[in-house]
Parts: structure tokens; C-alpha cells; sequence
């Protein structure tokens, strides 16, 4: 039968009238249905709303469409005749489960269709309302890219929500540490203040604040960010920050802020055992310039000796005004307090030229007070204190006696005394080389097989028209500070170039004179310098050789060779002074072109009842000879001394013993009488040596 033959094709057609029909037309179609299933023309449907005017008949058979036990309507069909009527009566039974099957269905999809459109106009809403809200609302997932992005958000970064959705939140930050998890995952419910960059690169403050979001199961998906620019408000605090710690006409720091920094040096010092010098500057002749021409040129100038104070000094030193016309500078991680000296020289440097405020032309000069952690005080106030007292004592000294210009003052007298003498030796030195107070003189050096002199070094000496004759040690040191060593060491390469000159003409064989070179002149233009030196005075190079320190080696290595093979070339020697001070190591001093080691005093003195001075001296022969260079001890003494390095191989020595460094003419005279130093029966053995290996 058709209604066994096609029920996927009826239950397909049911479906679909049951889910696109409703009211009348369902009816009418459901009862087609039921025709076609039932194979004739005596049956119907009817829907609940027609059900009572449904008269039933004795040849009548039924079938109800019932939804969670509700009817919804019913099949109705007459008896048949035949056999035919009990397979029917099952088609029609089986017709109506299949309808309220499909009732059924179709109030649950009209229920999800209401519950979905329900859903969607409350998203509809709530992204409504988040686009009314002038804040910036941006939702990310778990691994920070954007899932949503409101009108406030839009307005505040300047990126549309196509822009910023799906790119990662990083790209608003601004130079900030970058790492996501921390920032973020690790931060949700938390407040934050940070600065962000907006689509035309400007660069602003917001209030972050972040929350979690979660799933139906509680489980974290992503965060949700409220944005606040308070822009406005952190400019405002700053502001309000710098009127309450920087002084309103310098923008320096002022009373309160310095003491704020005070602390924090101080702190620093103890921590890292460095000194810390506190400055206290006040200006000379500014009240009458304020009183005579009036407080707005006297602002101006305040202005302009602030902006020098500040460009004399390091990017890390500290100047503050505490007021009027008083400043104080904090200089940190001091090595030695002299070096504030220093500083306070430059400050009152930086006031000698005039400062120009409309049609006047203002010259004003400071008086400086120094105090030094932790020699003076242990705290900002004592120090303060005790600088504003230094000050006072530099005025006064000043005033009494007679001087123009004004000064500074440490406040410990011991340091001022220091400072002070210091101070007048360079102030002396500087004059000493233009009044030609400096001379050179001699030291000869002894051959150890012969007896005979075979060279000398030229040593400057400073004969004070007060002090008489100045030692090397007290101003030698202080020239390589301030680099007068330059126009020193120059001065001395002419006179002892002169002096082999007048030798030389003389007719005096050529003995070659060692002139110290500091690690300050061994540059590039020495080996120019040398050789016009050379050419001027009209010498030959074996007048000549040149003494540097193991710290020249410890220069850049490369440079350091090229500039002693440029000499080399001239014909000039090459010795290294004092070895074995320094940290000069074999692998480095076999590159260099040296033709002579010279033992410094401080391992002859102890020659030979020091067993390690007589060891390293005979290690640094060995070595010598080694390498092919001659050895030279200084500061030989007595005759214990000579035997040992004579008896040990060295070559050269030069000494009190032989003679003290002394003036051109008394070594000129040494040479025309032929001085000459017992160097003992060994020595006599040993020219006879030489003698042999020469045949």
C-alpha cells in the first residue's frame, strides 16, 4: 500500500507543513495528509480550536495529537470494509504520534528562536550602553588580543574598532615592560596608573583598571579593561610637585628638595664608601645690583648664574638655591676631597665673563663654603651647617686681606691648608715655566763591565726663587693632574737636545741622553715632535732615547706599537722606567720594540739583604736577556748593591754611589775628565771577556 511504500517521503512532507504552516492552512494541509496516508477521502484533521464541532458517528475512528499531555488536535477517519480497516487504524495512530512529535519539536525551536533573539537584542543593548560610556571598555582573551572595542575607546586612542579588534593590547604601550602575564593575567581586579600611545604617537596617562571575565564554569577567558586619561590630573600633581620642591624662578631645586637629595647622596656614599662634598655658594655685589636697578634684573640675573652653575657641573652633581642669592651644589662619589676644589674653581670660573640683561653689563663673583661626608658630618644638616661657616671664613679671608677676587674655603683648616698649598704650587708652576725657573739635570749611568758612563737621564728640577731647589716628587705628580706634564716634558726633549748639541760640539762622543715620556705625551705626534727636535738642533738619534712607564703599555696595545715603531725608525731607543710596578704582563712587553729594562729603586734598596728584592731583580735580568734588552737599576748606593747586580748580569746602574743627578757642566766635566767607578776585579775579568769575543 502507498501508505507502507513512501513514509520517509509523508514524514519529510509532514515536517515540513508542521514547522512552516500554522492555524487553518495546517489544518487543512494535515488533513491532505491524512487522505493521502489513509488512502481515501473520509478522513481529516482538526486542531484544538475545532475540536468540539467534531460530531462523532459509530463507523467514526480517532487519533489524538498530544504535546506533554495536552491535546493539540485530532485525526478522525471512517471505518473501511474490508480487511483494510485494522491496517489503517494503525497508519492513523502512527500519524498522529508523528505530529505531536513534530508539534513538539517546533515549540522547542520557537522557544530557542525567542530565547536567541532575546540574547541578541540584550547584546544589542549592552554594546548600546558601552557606547554611550565615555570611557574606553576594551575586552581582550586570555593571551591579551582584543575581542571588543567601545566609542570611548575609539575616541580615546584614535583606532576604529576594525583597527584595534584582534591585534594584542602591547601595541598601546608605551616603551613599557612588555611582559603581558605580568601586566595583566597576574593583575585582574587590580588599579593602575600607566602611560599609553594613541594612533598619532602621542604619549598620555590613563587609570587602568582590569577585571576577569569568566565562563559558565567559572573557568578565566579574558579580562576586561575600563580606561580612564587623567592626563590632566598628573600634569596638575606634577605641577603641584614642582611649586612644592623646585624654586619657582630657577626651576632649581629648592630647601626641601635638597635635602631629599642630600639624604639620597649621603646613602649612596655610605654604601659605596665614597665621599660626598657639599658646596655652599653665595654671590658677591648681587644686593646692590638688585637694590639699584630693581628685582626684575635681579631675577634675570638669578636666572642666568643658575643655567652656568648648572653647565659647570656633571650631569649627576646636584645645584639647589635655598634662597636670595645663596646656592648649594652636592658633588657625589668623590675618590679624593680635592677634586671639590676643584669643582669650585670651575663654579667661579664659570662667573668671570659678564652677564649682559638688557643695557647692562653685570659681573658678580661667589664665595664658596666646603664641607666633606664623612670627614665633616655624618648628616645633611651638620653639613650644611659647616659649609655655610666655610663660606663666611672664605668672605672674611677675602676681606682682610685686600683680595678682589673672591674664594673658597674647606672647613676643616688642616684641608684648607692643603687646598691652599696646592693650590699656590700649581698657580707657582705655571709661572715657573714662564720664568724659566725650571732646570735640568743629570744622572749619569755607569757600564758595570768598564766603570765608564755610557749615558744619562735628564731629570727637571724646580729651583723656587723662596724655596730653593723644589723635589720632583712634590711637583711632578701635581703636573700630570692639571697636564702641565705636556708643556713640561716638551720644554725638557729641547734642553736635553740642546745639551747633546753643545756636546757634540764639543767634540764629546755621543752619549744618549734618556728624557722621560708620560703616559699623557706618548701620543700619536710624538714621534713628530722627536724628530723635529732632532732636525732643529741639528743631532743625530744616537743622542737620544726615551723612558715610558708601564702604564703607556696598558694604553690601547695596537696604537702604543705603531707609535714606538715610528720612533724606533728615527733611530731613537726605547727604555721602560720602573718595571716591575706595574701590570705590564711578558706575553704583552715582548711586542713592543724596547731596547732596555730599568729596575726600579724599590727593589734595589733591599739588594741584597732582601731575599724577594734580590730575586725579582735577578728574574727581571734574566728576563732581559732573554729578550735581548739591556738592564739599567737605579737607585744603586753602596758598594753591596753594585757587586750583586754586577756578579747577577745587569748591564747598567745609575746611583748616589757614582753620583747624584747634578747640572750639565759638572756632568760635562765628568765626561772630558773621564770619570770613571771601580766596578772590581769581576769587572776587569769580564772586559777582558768581551774583549776576546770582539777578536
Amino acid at each position: 500500500m502507498r501508505c507502507e511504500a513512501t513514509p520517509l517521503v509523508v514524514s519529510a512532507d509532514l515536517c515540513e507543513l508542521v514547522m512552516r504552516l500554522d492555524g487553518e492552512e495546517l489544518q487543512v494541509a494535515l488533513s491532505l495528509v491524512a487522505q493521502r496516508v489513509l488512502e481515501t477521502g473520509n478522513a481529516g484533521y482538526l486542531g484544538r480550536a475545532q475540536l468540539h464541532t467534531l460530531t462523532y458517528e459509530e463507523e467514526m475512528h480517532c487519533a489524538d495529537v498530544c504535546v506533554g499531555g495536552q491535546t493539540m488536535g485530532r485525526y478522525w477517519m471512517y471505518a473501511l470494509p474490508g480487511n483494510l480497516q485494522a491496517g489503517h487504524l494503525q497508519s492513523l495512530e502512527a500519524l498522529a504520534h508523528l505530529t505531536g512529535q513534530l508539534f513538539s519539536a517546533r515549540s522547542q525551536w520557537k522557544s530557542i528562536g525567542s530565547n536567541l533573539g532575546q540574547i541578541e537584542a540584550e547584546l544589542l543593548r549592552q554594546s548600546q550602553i558601552l557606547d554611550q560610556i565615555q570611557e574606553s571598555v576594551i575586552t581582550m582573551d586570555m593571551m591579551g588580543f582584543i575581542t571588543s572595542w567601545n566609542k570611548g575607546a575609539e575616541k580615546m586612542f584614535g583606532y576604529s574598532s576594525e583597527e584595534a579588534i584582534g591585534r594584542n593590547i602591547l601595541f598601546l604601550y608605551d616603551d613599557e615592560d612588555q611582559h603581558f602575564a605580568d601586566a595583566f593575567m597576574d593583575a585582574g581586579g587590580s588599579e593602575m596608573e600607566v602611560r599609553r600611545r594613541k594612533k598619532s604617537g602621542e604619549v598620555f596617562w590613563v587609570s587602568l583598571s582590569l577585571s576577569p571575565l569568566s565562563d559558565q564554569s567559572g573557568e578565566p577567558v579574558g579580562l576586561i579593561g575600563f580606561l580612564t586619561d587623567i592626563t590632566e590630573r598628573k600634569q596638575a600633581a606634577e605641577r603641584i610637585h614642582h611649586l612644592a620642591y623646585y624654586d619657582a624662578l630657577t626651576n632649581l631645586p629648592n630647601r626641601t628638595m635638597l635635602s631629599k637629595l642630600l639624604s639620597q647622596a649621603l646613602a649612596e656614599g655610605r654604601r659605596d664608601q665614597t665621599q660626598v662634598a657639599l658646596l655652599f655658594l653665595d654671590l658677591n655685589r648681587f644686593k646692590p645690583i638688585n637694590d639699584t636697578l630693581g628685582h626684575a634684573v635681579g631675577d634675570r640675573l638669578l636666572q642666568a648664574v643658575s643655567q652656568r652653575f648648572r653647565q659647570a657641573l656633571r650631569e649627576e652633581d646636584i645645584v639647589a638655591r635655598l634662597g636670595g642669592d645663596e646656592f648649594v651644589v652636592v658633588l657625589k662619589g668623590l675618590e679624593q676631597h680635592y677634586f671639590a676644589a676643584v669643582v669650585a674653581q670651575k663654579l667661579q670660573h664659570a662667573l668671570a665673563e659678564p652677564i649682559h640683561i638688557d643695557s647692562h653689563e653685570l659681573l658678580v663673583d661667589v664665595s664658596i663654603g666646603i664641607s666633606i661626608f664623612p670627614q665633616d658630618g655624618n648628616d645633611s644638616d651638620n653639613l650644611l651647617r659647616l659649609a655655610d661657616m666655610a663660606m663666611y671664613r672664605a668672605k672674611r679671608h677675602a676681606h682682610e686681606h685686600g683680595v678682589q677676587e673672591a674664594g673658597y674655603a674647606f672647613y676643616c683648616q688642616d684641608m684648607n691648608q692643603n687646598m691652599l698649598e696646592r693650590l699656590q704650587l700649581e698657580n707657582g708652576l705655571r709661572r715657573a715655566l714662564a720664568l724659566n725657573q725650571l732646570v735640568v739635570f743629570y744622572q749619569p749611568k755607569i757600564d758595570l763591565f768598564s766603570g765608564n758612563i755610557v749615558g744619562m737621564e735628564a731629570l727637571v728640577r724646580w729651583l723656587h726663587p723662596e724655596r730653593g731647589l723644589v723635589p720632583p716628587g712634590e711637583f711632578i705628580s701635581l703636573a700630570e693632574e692639571t697636564g702641565l706634564i705636556v708643556t713640561i716634558g716638551a720644554w725638557v726633549l729641547q734642553q736635553a737636545c740642546m745639551q747633546a748639541r753643545a756636546w757634540q760640539e764639543m767634540g764629546l762622543p755621543a752619549q744618549r741622553i734618556a728624557v722621560n715620556v708620560s703616559a699623557r705625551e706618548f701620543s700619536p705626534q710624538l714621534p713628530n715632535r722627536v724628530e723635529q727636535a732632532l732636525q732643529e738642533h741639528g743631532i743625530g738619534p744616537q743622542w737620544l732615547e726615551l723612558e715610558i712607564t708601564e702604564s703607556t703599555l696598558m694604553q690601547n696595545v695596537d696604537q702604543v706599537i705603531s707609535i714606538m715603531d715610528r720612533i724606533k725608525a728615527l733611530g731613537v731607543t726605547l727604555a721602560l722606567d720602573d718595571f716591575g710596578t706595574g701590570f705590564s704582563s711578558l706575553s704583552c712587553l715582548k711586542r713592543f720594540p724596547i731596547a732596555c729594562l730599568k729596575i726600579d729603586r724599590s727593589f734595589t734598596t733591599g739588594i741584597p739583604d732582601d731575599a724577594n728584592d734580590c730575586a725579582i731583580a735577578a728574574t727581571i735580568i734574566s728576563m732581559a736577556k732573554q729578550l735581548k734588552q739591556k738592564v739599567v737599576a737605579e737607585g744603586v748606593e753602596n758598594e753591596a748593591q753594585l757587586r750583586f747586580l754586577r756578579d747577577t748580569g745587569c748591564d747598567q746602574m745609575q746611583g748616589y754611589l757614582f753620583s747624584p743627578p747634578v747640572t750639565g757642566m759638572a756632568i760635562e766635566k765628568m765626561m772630558l775628565e773621564k770619570a770613571h767607578l771601580d766596578v772590581g776585579e769581576r769587572g776587569d775579568r769580564r772586559k777582558a771577556e768581551r774583549r776576546r769575543a770582539d777578536d
